[in-house]
């Protein structure tokens, strides 16, 4: 046939001919399909159908009349002229001879699968689009369920009328691309009943920071355009590749989005191929997909990334739509495109990373909502509230776009916002990605946005804190700090970072380092689970006598019971620093909550005793030893396991803390082994703080039975001085450099040094006292562990400390 291909006819090398889009379909439906990657057979219409109906010399010149009157910061003007475009070539017929071959391919694809007339997605497929520095996300339209012959036709005509919306009008002149060099194929695709099951969109890179390892996966019940639109705020995973390919189930991070609605078959009619249903309350609360579909999906996004690296010649991340159909159960790929932004940063081999701070200080910041995080900047500037396109003509540069739910024709507006801020979406929608593209801060999915904030209220949107996005009321401080990677060397003396929150774990790896020397296990317990652990170890033996049961049990919705919920938000939590920094050591400091600190946990007032002095009290090793609290620190010991067995991760060391006496550490390390966490097995060390007296005094002893210390200047120094670092009368006492303080670290080092034992120092003094830092780089300490912000100038003095010495 002169105007139609089918998929087993077309590879990558035919994007001329049938656009970016069918061109990577019949790629991966000729090379992946027998490597088990599943794409729905279909057709394309090739560029040629299109370049006919534009071979009326009148219809192509009153369209380049319209272009020319157009001016894109003019919203309103484009507006006006994208429509008339579009209704005069939606007017204009298709010619016989191609409906001939449209309804002859239309046949053969229904009796392929055993249908008189099949269900079909009709998707558009531009000659410059999912280009490896032009996503065109969204640009030209997609309809789905379409149904018969005659629907068919007329959403062909539509897909062709959708080149010269006003957004691809847009995207095209900002980009420099000529409107008529542009052509337009269109593929027809057998649908996937993703309406019965779920379906969404994957990264083979984290699209934030940046990181190469993880596959990011979003979810929503129905099919996938409202999570490609950002109609709903979708779930999300992240899987780790490297330990995936070696066959474990490295699910680094579950979150449970709230997907209010789903997108199901309409009844018949053109108007009604699909619509919004609300979800029901078990389907908000419960993951639209398994682990298993999870793995499976993040094993196609790898084949997929592998494949157009390879054909690329270099690394090539990709952008995949799936769906999964809910009446066999098997999971397809719907599409798939290069990624980006963060490969054009690989590719342009940039060695310098900006970092974005708030250096307002946070008692002065007021939030005022928050939701997901697009890029990793700051932005400020006065609210513009949108409600509807009309509205955009209103928008100012510089201002704060703020509204339900973008859409792909408010792009013209988007390039002149200083952020955006929307009440749903998630971060793989057409509009975040657009806004990385253009480099604009976003927060998605705040479910109250456009309802709290008011036209020309002052605002910073903050992009720089994690995987959350913050919205502050006012103009606040914040700082760009340019970090060029070609100039820094290495040091001898290990650099490791001091990592709490796991969010911030795949940005920080970014920053020149040696590993984690202290990854608080306590920050993921209060901020990934929020609960105390004893509450939910009651909960999970049948106990509805809890404090905050209600709040309890929808806090952990989602998940088996109360036990799966600890247990996997903790691996998570921990497997998201461990695979950050694979496979450099991660060193993972199981709890070391005070009382008064478990006591403000949710649920936790009732399990805590009272305490005059909780620093000396109720805490680390011996806290984990007593009845009470045993069974919590088994689940603490089943999660380290399943991180580093299942997952794969084992740079993931353990750090005890706060061993008073050797036989708590003996008594620790057997519960350790009770757990089936054996030193020495699968790579497996096990350290403990050094942070009260007697682990200086009995260093032999304690070293005996840990495979080395680390440093905990605060507590060390609190104790040995007999100081309430906490208490202002006697703040001028506590002081690191005291020669009680240096005399004990400088034996620990060398008992250490002279055992071959591991030896850090994970506390504050390095960062605050040069001298310190002198000293233990002269006594030979094997690593500085600090808060990312202070590592690159930390570097740079151990350096000059080592090259004088």
């Amino acid at each position: 046939m002169q105007y139609i291909k089918f998929f087993n006819e077309i590879r990558n090398t035919d994007i001329e001919s049938v656009g970016g889009k069918n061109a990577s379909l019949g790629e991966m439906y000729q090379k992946l399909t027998p490597l088990g990657v599943q794409i729905p057979f279909g057709f394309a219409i090739t560029c040629d159908a299109y370049s006919e109906i534009l071979s009326d010399e009148h219809l192509k010149s009153k369209i380049e009349q319209y272009l020319l009157e157009i001016d894109i910061d003019d919203i309103g003007l484009l507006q006006d002229r994208a429509k008339k475009i579009q209704a005069l070539i939606f007017a204009t017929p298709i010619a016989k001879s191609i409906k001939d071959e449209i309804r002859q391919s239309y046949e053969i694809l229904s009796q392929r699968y055993e249908q008189t007339a099949i269900d079909v997605a009709v998707r558009s497929s531009a000659t410059a689009e999912d280009l490896p520095d032009a996503s065109f996300a969204g640009q030209q339209d997609t309809f789905l369920n379409i149904h018969g012959f005659e629907s068919l036709l007329h959403h062909i005509k539509l897909c062709y009328a959708s080149l010269f919306t006003a957004r691809a009008i847009s995207y095209r002149q900002s980009r420099g691309f000529d409107h008529f060099k542009v052509l337009l194929s269109i593929g027809v695709q057998k649908m996937v009943r993703s309406d019965l099951a779920s379906s969404g969109v994957m990264f083979s890179i984290d699209t934030e920071s940046g990181f190469e390892n993880a596959v990011f996966i979003t979810s929503a019940w129905g099919l996938g355009e409202n999570v490609v639109g950002g109609k709903v705020n979708p779930d999300e995973f992240y899987v780790f590749k490297p330990t995936l390919k070696e066959g474990k189930r490295p699910i680094l991070r579950r979150f449970l989005g709230s997907k209010l609605i789903k997108s199901i078959y309409g009844s018949s009619g053109i108007e009604k191929n699909i619509h919004n249903i609300p979800t029901t309350k078990q389907e908000q609360n419960s993951f639209s997909i398994n682990d298993d579909d999870i793995l499976v999906l993040a094993k196609q996004a790898i084949m997929i990334e592998e494949h157009y690296s390879k054909e690329a010649g270099h690394y090539q991340p990709m952008d995949i739509e799936w769906a999964k159909d809910g009446e066999s159960g098997m999971l397809f790929i719907v599409q798939a495109r290069p990624e980006t932004v963060q490969s054009q940063k690989i590719k342009a081999n940039v060695s310098k990373i900006e970092r974005f701070s708030i250096s307002t200080p946070q008692k002065k910041r007021k939030i005022l909502t928050h939701g997901k995080a697009v890029g990793e900047k700051v932005g400020s500037g006065k609210v513009r509230v949108i409600d509807s396109i009309e509205r955009l003509r209103d928008f100012q540069e510089g201002e704060v776009l703020v509204t339900d739910i973008t859409d792909p024709d408010w792009e013209p507006a988007m390039k002149k916002a200083s952020a955006i801020v929307t009440d749903r979406g998630g971060r793989t929608c057409h509009a975040a990605i657009v806004a990385r593209e253009i480099g604009v801060p976003a927060i998605v999915g705040t479910h109250e946005g456009s309802s709290i904030l008011k036209d020309d209220d002052e605002v910073t949107v903050s992009c720089c804190e994690g995987e959350e996005g913050i919205v502050y009321a006012d103009r606040l401080d914040f700082n760009v700090e340019s970090i060029d990677l070609k100039e820094l060397k290495n040091p001898k003396t290990k650099i490791y970072l001091n990592i709490g929150n796991p969010q911030h774990a795949f940005s920080f790896s970014l920053v020149p380092n040696d590993g984690v020397g202290l990854a608080r296990m306590e920050f993921i317990i209060n901020n990934y689970i929020k609960v105390h652990p004893l509450a939910l170890l009651d909960i999970y033996h049948g106990n509805k006598d809890v404090q905050d049961y209600e709040k309890i049990i929808e806090i952990i919705s989602g998940y088996e019971d109360a036990k799966d919920f600890f247990v996997k938000k903790l691996t998570e939590g921990i497997g998201m620093i461990g695979a950050a920094f694979y496979p450099k050591p991660v060193i993972v400091r199981m709890s070391d909550f005070k009382s008064n600190e478990y006591k403000r946990l949710i649920g936790g007032s009732g399990y805590e005793p009272e305490e005059e002095n909780p620093m000396i009290g109720y805490r680390g090793a011996n806290r984990y030893l007593t009845k009470a609290f045993r069974p919590a620190f088994n689940w603490e010991c089943e999660a380290l396991k399943y991180v580093r067995d299942e997952m794969g991760l084992d740079n993931v060391k353990m750090m005890i803390p706060f061993v008073r006496t050797p036989k708590e550490g003996r008594d620790v390390i057997e519960i350790l082994r009770e757990n089936e966490l054996v030193q020495g097995e699968n790579n497996l060390e096990v350290y403990a703080m050094c942070e009260i007296p007697s682990n200086v005094i009995l260093t032999e002893q304690f070293l005996e039975i840990f495979d080395g210390y680390s440093i905990g200047s605060n507590d060390l120094t609190q104790l040995t001085l007999g100081v309430d670092r906490d208490s202002d009368l006697v703040a001028e006492v506590f002081d690191e450099r005291d020669e009680a303080v240096m005399l004990s670290i400088q034996k620990v080092i060398q008992v250490c040094k002279a055992k071959g034992k591991y030896i850090g120092i994970c506390g504050q003094a390095p960062s605050d006292y040069p001298e310190i830092t002198e000293f233990l780089v002269q006594e030979g300490i094997d690593s500085i562990s600090l808060n990312p912000d202070s590592a690159l100038k930390m570097r740079e003095v151990v350096l000059n400390i080592e090259n004088r010495t």
